[in-house]
């Protein structure tokens, strides 16, 4: 058995035994799984070390409603201003419940307790849109728990509904995500996913825009993404929205120069993804200060 399939064995039996098992437990079986080496918990040293301990020691209620896509909207509009949101076009409980006659030609479905891109839906034309598909895929995204399958707990009490929001799009048909890794209120690193629904690649920078030579899964673009303009803006923008929290990314997209909220997510890549070469997960740990007490609000 080749190590790859070993891996993916293991995977699949650790998260099987993840509803009787401890999170600490869970976490240390499943990051010496993925990550190759074991978790320390008691002196954690990178980043993704640091991203599991915040997973059991850093739980605020208030992380709840900002991984939540309706929920967090209150807070945008708190700190930032409502100028920044994506506006929405409905809210239900249930994709049945969905009212299509009242929707847009184009628009976008979202669970509200997703992540990592489970539970999207794209609208482009309603007059040639899948609904069965649409309602299939929204029913098994309901039914995914983040929690379970990553103890990242802000997603635990997430109500799980369905958003209806305003198709976004720039002048060239893409839609650009920017990915602030902000520390203490600090942004550090803006990441850049392109090709999305053809190569993708990740590409990462400094907070002046340098090229960092580390990669993640994916190779890096070529040529590399270009920094938005709007950056300085945004990291201002990143940066209130973060204030007091030890890590958060929070995404942006840029449409035609203005910039819109996208999410925030405590937990990059779940902290389970190795970062290549290693000596960029110290890097990136160093910049990660953990609160000197454990929170379980």
């Amino acid at each position: 058995m080749c190590m790859d399939i070993k891996k993916k064995f293991k995977d699949f039996l650790i998260d099987n035994f993840s509803w009787i098992i401890s999170d600490e437990l869970y976490l240390r079986w499943k990051f010496k799984n993925n990550m190759g080496y074991k978790l320390n918990l008691d002196a954690p040293k990178t980043f993704s070390e640091k991203l599991q301990w915040l997973k059991l020691y850093n739980r605020k209620s208030q992380y709840t409603s900002l991984v939540d896509k309706y929920a967090v909207k209150d807070y945008i509009e708190s700190k930032i201003g409502s100028e920044y949101i994506i506006p929405t076009l409905g809210i239900w409980d249930k994709p049945e419940q969905i009212e299509w006659e009242k929707l847009p030609n184009r628009f976008v479905l979202k669970t509200t307790h997703g992540g990592g891109g489970t539970g999207v839906v794209i609208c482009k034309d309603k007059q040639n849109f899948d609904k069965g598909k649409a309602i299939k895929c929204l029913n098994h995204s309901l039914k995914l728990d983040l929690y379970v399958h990553s103890k990242e707990w802000p997603y635990k009490n997430v109500p799980k509904r369905i958003i209806a929001e305003q198709y976004m799009e720039d002048t060239n048909g893409e839609l650009n995500d920017y990915k602030l890794f902000c520390f203490n209120g600090k942004v550090k690193v803006l990441f850049i996913a392109t090709g999305r629904f053809r190569n993708l690649c990740f590409d990462f920078f400094d907070e002046n825009g340098k090229f960092l030579p580390f990669d993640q899964m994916y190779p890096h673009a070529n040529p590399k993404p270009s920094i938005p303009q709007n950056f300085e803006k945004m990291k201002e923008l990143a940066e209130s929205l973060s204030a007091d929290i030890p890590f958060v990314r929070v995404d942006f997209y840029s449409v035609n120069e203005k910039i819109y909220f996208g999410e925030m997510t405590f937990f990059h890549d779940s902290g389970m993804v190795p970062i290549n070469p290693r000596e960029w997960d110290y890097k990136l740990g160093e910049w990660l200060t953990l609160p000197n007490e454990k929170c379980y609000e």
